[in-house]
């Protein structure tokens, strides 16, 4: 398979300043420029502002006046408070220490298989739930491709051996192996290789609106 180049940098900081009060205020000004179908010129013509000080607002290079930031309200039909919405959003993260996931019992679990959540946050700016899950399988496990829900599911395989069926097709699993799937096809491990087997169940979906 031909390496294709990620459209973002995975150790680059989103936004570098993402933080800063200036560069916080300019990204909300643009995305409620856009959802208005307005061009920086449009939006120029209408606040007095100069298009080069709109980009430098948008791009979080100059900190706006609160008499410009009534204007642009005004203007974008939107609470002067709007403006304010990504700096003061909180954004979690949670660290679990080695075996202390939460052991959880899904839909369909079967004795032998042990299911550690290893993190969970709730609603969030991204829209997105991720649920990622530590699975062991044991000697006692039963096998079964019974799992089917809905989004995206990952699974990247720690330790041992298996057959693991996704709709019509058995796929080979061994440690290192990655196996990443649309996880509203009947889904599971079927044939139980060499154990103990351990493997990262990621998975993610829209948050309930």
């Amino acid at each position: 398979m031909t390496a294709k180049a990620l459209s973002q940098d995975p150790h680059r900081v989103t936004e570098e300043r993402e933080k800063v009060l200036e560069v916080a205020i300019g990204r909300e000004v643009r995305a409620f420029r856009k959802q208005q179908n307005m061009t920086v010129a449009d939006l120029a013509k209408a606040t007095g502002l100069s298009i080069g000080m709109l980009s430098k607002i948008e791009n979080g290079n100059t900190s706006p006046s609160l008499t410009t930031l009534q204007t642009l309200s005004h203007v974008l039909s939107v609470p002067l408070t709007a403006f304010l919405r990504r700096f003061e959003e909180k954004r979690g993260a949670v660290h679990t220490q080695s075996g202390r996931g939460v052991e959880m019992e899904r839909e369909g679990t079967r004795a032998g298989h042990q299911y550690q959540l290893l993190g969970h946050i709730g609603s969030n700016a991204s829209g997105v739930v991720v649920e990622p899950y530590l699975i062991t399988l044991t000697e006692a496990s039963d096998v079964f491709p019974t799992f089917q829900h809905e989004g995206i599911e990952t699974i990247y395989m720690l330790e041992g051996e298996l057959g693991y069926r996704h709709g019509s097709e058995v796929y080979t699993l061994k440690p290192g192996d990655t196996l990443f799937f649309d996880a509203d096809a009947p889904h599971g491990p079927e044939i139980l290789g060499e154990l103990p087997a351990r493997y990262l169940s990621i998975i993610s979906y829209p948050q309930a609106n």
